[in-house]
């Protein structure tokens, strides 16, 4: 398949009500660029019509693909299917829910100058409850700390990425949220642009409702995220570490010992003579010897992770493709 200009990532799932809207106002907001384009929507196992909504859009605008998943497969499946997809030399990833306007693409085009991969959306004027924003808030300021990658809105999905950007990018768990994180690893240039957020068009938020189960999840995949950005080159540096730590312990207290049995410092029972002192002496050592050989195994993971091969993380039902012609009336 040829390359395009641009290419729009939609992950669906359950937003019947929203979606005659969502492809009039992505048609519209594209058909306005001087590029070849394509819309590519990802049905995460809707239980409702949306993928029946989806076909209809596609019959009747151009340049549309859909992508059905088996079952649901969430958020970050999803994007990881329309990015495997697109034929853009730039995509941009857009939420079903309308909240963020397809017409701030062409804000989010027009910075990307030469130098600049990334540009991240910042909702400035949010119009979610303070319940989402909130955990999204101190979400946020944690990743900035840890990544080194500071920006005021990692939960906005509205971004655009260069395509040789997350081309080496593996998406698991929460990580679609991470990317300019990881896009600075490879050494991408990030910049932040504000855009428009409107409160939601029709039915309620479906990747976490609330916003809290999954800020757990975040910071879990955010340990992960500081584990890559760190030490995925060489993850015996970190285990290496732990296990020189615990072996300093062990060491002095395997000292005082020797020391104590060669002179009688303690002036009662010798330290080698005390169950605390031998058995926390084996602890620390044993403790030493274990995150070593962890930090070994991790070292042969990496390896086998780097040569694997290329395995999905999403099962498709069916795809689908806009006919090649010129759109017909609204929807």
């Amino acid at each position: 398949m040829s390359e395009l200009d641009l290419s729009v990532v939609v992950p669906v799932y359950n937003e019947e009500p929203n979606i005659d809207l969502l492809a009039k106002e992505v048609h519209e907001a594209l058909t306005q660029l001087p590029l070849t384009y394509e819309a590519i929507f990802i049905d995460d196992g809707s239980t409702d019509q949306s993928w029946e909504r989806l076909c209809a859009a596609a019959e009747r605008y151009p340049h549309f693909v859909l992508i059905r998943f088996r079952r649901n497969f969430r958020q970050t499946a999803a994007m990881s299917a329309g990015f495997h997809t697109a034929r853009g030399q730039i995509v941009i990833p857009l939420d079903a829910d309308l909240q963020n306007p397809p017409a701030e693409i062409p804000k989010l085009l027009a910075e990307m100058k030469d130098g600049v991969d990334v540009v991240s959306g910042w909702r400035k004027d949010r119009k979610d409850n303070i319940v989402r924003r909130l955990p999204s808030q101190l979400a946020n300021g944690l990743i900035s700390k840890i990544t080194g990658v500071k920006l005021h809105d990692y939960g906005c999905s509205l971004k655009a990425y260069r395509r040789d950007i997350f081309d080496n990018v593996k998406l698991y768990g929460e990580m679609h949220r991470f990317i300019p994180a990881l896009a600075s690893w490879v050494g991408g240039n990030v910049v932040e642009v504000p855009v428009a957020h409107r409160a939601r068009h029709a039915g309620e938020a479906k990747y976490g409702k609330f916003g809290l189960g999954r800020t757990f999840r975040v910071i879990l995949d955010l340990i992960t995220v500081k584990f890559l950005l760190r030490y995925a080159m060489g993850p015996m540096q970190i285990f290496g570490k732990i296990g020189a730590f615990f072996g300093a312990i062990g060491s002095f207290f395997f000292l005082l010992m020797l020391l104590n049995l060669l002179f009688d410092f303690t002036g009662g029972t010798p330290l080698y003579k005390r169950p605390f002192w031998v058995m926390t002496s084996f602890m620390f050592v044993l403790f030493c010897i274990q995150f070593i050989s962890m930090g070994l195994l991790a070292e042969i993971q990496i390896r086998t992770y780097h040569e694997s091969q290329d395995k999905r993380t999403y099962v498709i039902r069916e795809t689908r493709r806009s006919p090649v012609r010129e759109p017909v009336g609204d929807l």
